[in-house]
């Protein structure tokens, strides 16, 4: 077991940031931690890396207690916090050099952080300072001291956040290959990018896990109504429709375009296909509506 964690809470005061969570991650599993701000998310994972203690609980990473045994867990973790602390007077390979020979990495170093400057795009940037960067670049120096002693686990606190579009591409490419035999925990506010890259989701809310399962399955969580949207050439009267079985309530979107909210019992679109052939009216366009994970993510998180 890669990430164990089990009734893990933390408090300030009389406020529980974080409040009896439990959860387990594989190794080649990828996690995507959702939540609002102030949900709990970075705690949890300033508590994970060893850098707050937790209140109570019991954490492990790869079988090392991270209250008892933190030294240990440091040397199975990389980390890249939100804030991405770096000391910008340094140059970009003297940087990793350094947290190289914190890690210990030794003699395989020089081959390790060409690799990870590599991996990064930061090569045309290694002989800058970190503080002539952009916040883009600085981030990807972020990323190559996380992965710079090959860690089991992967824990990236927004780990694009300053990224372009065509880096955003790259580095989801790269946490989902990272994935594939490491441990892997990160979070985002970006939906479409958990869709891309993480293989299971937990959403915390004030404190609480409110879920934790796959993508697809998530996606299925809204409730058991079904959106169908239709649009016809011709002009209709509502009224039309009101032999329809399992149509909750109709939208007129614009001329010809309906919106049909149904129980999620049977597919209605058959239907509507048969009520156009029968009446002659020409269906343009019919479509059953997917709910994205963001409306399960507003759905669960508004409690």
């Amino acid at each position: 077991m890669s990430v164990k964690v089990n009734g893990l809470t933390k408090l300030y005061g009389t406020q529980r940031a974080v409040d009896g969570i439990s959860f387990e991650v594989q190794p080649g599993q990828v996690l995507g931690f959702l939540g609002p701000n102030g949900a709990g998310k970075s705690t949890t994972m300033k508590m994970l890396t060893c850098f707050i203690p937790a209140s109570s609980g019991q954490a492990t990473v790869a079988g090392f207690d991270v209250a008892n045994e933190p030294l240990k867990v440091a040397e199975k973790i990389g980390y890249l916090p939100e804030n991405n602390p770096l000391y910008l007077d340094m140059y970009v390979r003297e940087y990793l050099e350094f947290v190289a020979r914190i890690h210990h990495v030794g003699k395989i170093a020089p081959k390790r952080i060409d690799e990870m400057i590599g991996i990064t795009g930061l090569t045309a940037e290694r002989s800058k300072k970190v503080g002539q960067l952009s916040k883009g670049y600085r981030q990807r120096v972020g990323l190559a001291q996380a992965m710079l002693h090959n860690p089991e686990v992967l824990i990236l606190d927004e780990p694009t956040s300053g990224l372009d579009p065509n880096q955003l591409v790259e580095i989801r490419a790269l946490i989902k290959q990272l994935g594939k035999d490491k441990t892997v925990i990160f979070s985002s506010h970006i939906m479409q990018e958990v869709q891309a890259v993480a293989d299971r989701v937990i959403i915390i809310n004030k404190g609480k896990i409110v879920a934790d399962d796959s993508t697809e399955n998530l996606q299925g969580r809204v409730g058991n109504e079904v959106v169908v949207t239709a649009e016809f050439k011709q002009k209709i009267d509502k009224s039309l429709f009101g032999h329809i079985q399992g149509i909750k309530s109709i939208e007129q979107l614009k001329d010809g375009k309906w919106s049909f909210v149904t129980d999620g019992k049977r597919d209605v679109r058959e239907d509507l296909f048969h009520f156009a052939k029968d009446r002659n009216f020409t269906l343009l366009h019919l479509n059953k509506e997917e709910y994205s994970l963001e409306d399960v993510f507003k759905q669960l998180t508004k409690r």
